[in-house]
């Protein structure tokens, strides 16, 4: 059994919900491109996002990554990684649900918190208390990533290959996005 994806797919989700590990797993399942818009976004500027959170502020960065997901998400179907905070902004929501569909990758804090806790590339979590911080973010985000088109949630015991599995079988829901083929 193969599958054909007929849109571009952004996975959106907390810092350390697997968007990028599961995104390459999952284009790679499928045979498609993957993109990742926070790499997109450090090549453009040259400069890394923690960076241009210092220099130029998190509005600047908004903007770029606006513009950024524009033109990924535009084209031939793909799987695109998106940044924690994309799909918070309604412009970035209209511009995902036109072009392609949204998949919330949704993980429980302790989960998050594992993945999270030793890294200093995270600027939202550059806080006295990280831990309250993220599930801070978490509780005001949630909301927000619930009204992605579909949603694929991970056990803690999924591997990136079992979280990859869970997202086509939430794909494979909508024959719009992914035609099941005998190949």
């Amino acid at each position: 059994m193969r599958a054909r994806l007929k849109k571009p797919v952004a996975l959106v989700g907390m810092m350390g919900a697997g968007k990028t590990a599961v995104g390459q797993a999952l284009a790679r399942r499928l045979g498609v491109p993957f993109v990742d818009s926070d790499s997109e976004i450090v090549k453009a500027a040259n400069m890394s996002i923690a960076e241009i959170f210092e220099r130029d502020g998190e509005p600047f960065f908004r903007l770029k990554e606006r513009q950024v997901l524009r033109r990924l998400i535009t084209g031939e179907p793909a799987i695109l990684s998106t940044g924690g905070g994309a799909y918070l902004a309604s412009e970035n929501r209209e511009i995902i649900s036109r072009n392609g569909v949204a998949v919330w990758l949704k993980v429980d804090i302790a989960t998050l918190w594992s993945r999270v806790r030793h890294k200093d590339t995270r600027p939202l979590l550059r806080t006295a208390d990280p831990r309250a911080t993220l599930e801070r973010i978490a509780s005001e985000r949630e909301p927000v990533y619930a009204l992605a088109d579909l949603t694929a949630e991970a056990d803690p015991s999924y591997s990136v290959a079992d979280m990859a599995e869970e997202v086509t079988r939430v794909l494979a829901t909508r024959t719009d996005i992914l035609e099941r083929t005998h190949a």
